[in-house]
């Protein structure tokens, strides 16, 4: 079975929870539904006693027909049979009613807190984890929470009807009621040995669920890359055997869960067949009726039917348990960035402070050690390296996306890690290589960090990016629809958005992951005119692949695997003739002055 299970390990961040622990994690969750559930209780009652009332009475009509068949009998017994029946009904209608609205309301807090959870994980939790294996867990695990909680509602009314028709039972005839009660552990024995392969096999079938939904959104996001290099077979024939795995695991739950059942049915026979023989006997010879045989008989099939949905439930509790431990484990998964105060940060001057830092992504892979570095308060720093060098991990840390090991990030003398990361971050403006649009318009995009934002205000921060006039190239202006991920709109004018979303939450300290590194020389220029609006007085961090960004800089901060090299402005530097020069005649001097003064004539023609 291996190769079943291949690819399909828990997660670093998941857990082994006990039932106790689950069930006492679930209840939780059911505390405010108090009163209804109290209601539930009440209809769960009601409509067992009712229920149970039923075979008691026909049990009694067969008794009362063999002495009196009169029509006024014969309406009597009907009238109230339908009463009971009708009762039954009703009150089984409102607890179900009233149980799927508690039911609801649990499932959405528990989805609420499953979301809440995702939106705090730190960056590093998705650089591990594929999203769609994370959507899986706060969609279709939470459904299945909420299955197995309907069916527990449904299997405690069961149970009690049965309670109370055994009750009666020991009334009639204590020594048959043993008989049918014999067979009861046998059958809760064989359930609960099940326990431990159903849960085992559940939790690796919500598994490969997940892996089925990661492997579809992947594709779905990359399917541009993949029609354009022909790839669509090599998509499909992957997710055949993605898909060919869920399908084995699938059908191997299914073997197991249904292999219960004919064992079930095998041991029910021979308990019905007992009781039938016995109570039939008891008829012969007079110490039963006929109305008490058939209720023996009747009763049996009543207590068989929850016999066999403890059985079922067990494979279902299973299922919900499984997934309510998956979600569980999303919501009590460790952070890595740990804030160790809540300090207000009214206002900020942009001084930033590297003392000692040392920084790893995992054991492995160690990208700081002891490293120093002072950004001042209004300064342009941009950072230059090769792939590696430690460039974004810098940013990365200022921003607070990633957790430290050893030594202090000041900010304005105040230590990061005391912040309130809310107010730090409303001082904190990013644009990256690739920006990041939400479905919607242009307008929704550009104030997207400041709801509050007017459409004057939002018209005016886009007017100072490259003078404004990309937006009279939109269609509708700032009211354009950008599409999905920003599809309906070009690089640059992705990265114009990104920019006057920033300039209008004004903040104190701007990271950019170079705009221009990916756009023609037109659009550079645009691009560069919204940067000298950006990045005046303002604390800049810009990781550099464009020579007209680091021209500008006040400072250049040259790293090679994760320590400063160089330092010094643009021409310093040159004269140096050390790496920065080096990359400069690698990677800039294509670059030049003429490529982009003609940029500034394209940009002066259009």
């Amino acid at each position: 079975m291996g190769f079943i299970m291949d690819g399909l390990d828990a997660e670093n961040y998941d857990r082994q929870y006990s039932d106790r622990q689950l069930v006492m994690r679930i209840l939780r969750y059911f505390r405010p539904q108090a009163g209804r559930m109290i209601a539930v209780a009440v209809t769960i009652v009601l409509t067992s006693l009712t229920q149970t009332s039923l075979p008691i009475f026909i049990s009694w009509s067969i008794d009362r027909l063999q002495e009196d068949t009169s029509t006024g009998t014969l309406l009597f017994i009907t009238a109230v049979t339908i009463v009971l029946g009708s009762l039954g009904w009703a009150f089984n209608a409102v607890r179900r009613a009233l149980s799927s609205q508690a039911i609801g309301n649990v499932v959405l807090h528990l989805r609420e807190d499953a979301f809440d959870a995702v939106l705090k994980r730190d960056l590093s939790f998705y650089d591990q984890y594929p999203s769609g294996k994370i959507v899986s867990r706060v969609t279709s695990d939470t459904q299945a929470f909420s299955q197995v909680v309907a069916l527990s509602t449904e299997l405690l009314s069961q149970v009690l009807l049965v309670v109370l028709l055994i009750g009666y039972l020991f009334s009639v005839d204590a020594r048959l009621t043993l008989v049918l009660l014999a067979v009861a552990p046998v059958v809760i024995g064989v359930a609960l040995a099940f326990r431990k392969i159903a849960r085992r096999t559940v939790t690796q079938s919500r598994r490969v669920l997940a892996e089925v939904s990661a492997h579809i959104q992947e594709s779905v996001s990359g399917i541009g890359v993949a029609k354009t290099f022909r790839q669509e077979h090599t998509i499909y024939d992957e997710f055949q055997e993605v898909n060919a795995q869920s399908y084995r695991i699938n059908l191997r739950t299914g073997y197991v869960f249904v292999s219960i059942f004919p064992m079930l049915s095998i041991v029910s026979a021979i308990g019905t067949a007992a009781i039938v023989y016995f109570a039939g006997l008891s008829a012969r010879d007079g110490s039963l009726s006929t109305g008490d045989w058939y209720l023996f008989v009747q009763g049996m099939g009543m207590f068989w039917y929850p016999l066999t949905s403890i059985a079922s439930f067990w494979s279902q509790f299973q299922l919900g348990l499984a997934a309510g431990e998956r979600v569980f484990a999303l919501i009590d998964a460790e952070p890595r960035v740990v804030q160790t105060g809540n300090e207000p940060l009214p206002a900020m001057r942009g001084e930033i402070r590297f003392e000692d830092v040392d920084f790893a992504y995992n054991e492995n892979e160690s990208v700081l050690h002891g490293f120093s570095l002072t950004i001042h308060a209004g300064e342009t720093l941009a950072l230059v390296g090769h792939t590696g060098s430690g460039k974004s991990s810098i940013a990365r840390l200022i921003a607070r996306f990633y957790e430290f090991q050893g030594g202090r990030i000041l900010v304005d003398g105040h230590d990061i890690r005391r912040l309130s990361l809310d107010d730090y971050r409303d001082h904190l403006g990013i644009v990256t290589q690739v920006p990041f649009l939400f479905d919607g318009t242009v307008l929704d995009n550009i104030r997207y960090g400041r709801q509050d934002a007017s459409d004057e205000e939002a018209l005016r921060a886009a007017r100072q990016v490259a003078g404004g006039d990309w937006i009279d190239a939109l269609p509708n202006g700032l009211h354009t629809a950008v599409g999905e991920r920003g599809a309906s709109l070009s690089m640059g004018q992705r990265q114009l958005v990104a920019l006057a979303r920033v300039l209008l939450q004004n903040p104190s300290i701007f990271i950019l992951d170079e705009a221009t590194a990916s756009v023609d020389p037109l659009t550079e220029a645009l691009i560069q005119e919204g940067l000298e609006a950006v990045l005046v007085h303002r604390t800049s961090i810009v990781i550099a692949h464009r020579l007209s960004t680091i021209r500008n800089a006040d400072r250049i901060i040259v790293l090679r695997e994760g320590a400063i090299i160089e330092e010094g402005n643009h021409e310093a530097l040159l004269a140096q003739g050390g790496h920065y020069a080096e990359l400069y005649n690698t990677y800039f001097r294509h670059q030049s002055l003429e490529y982009i003064e003609r940029a500034g004539e394209l940009l002066a023609a259009k």
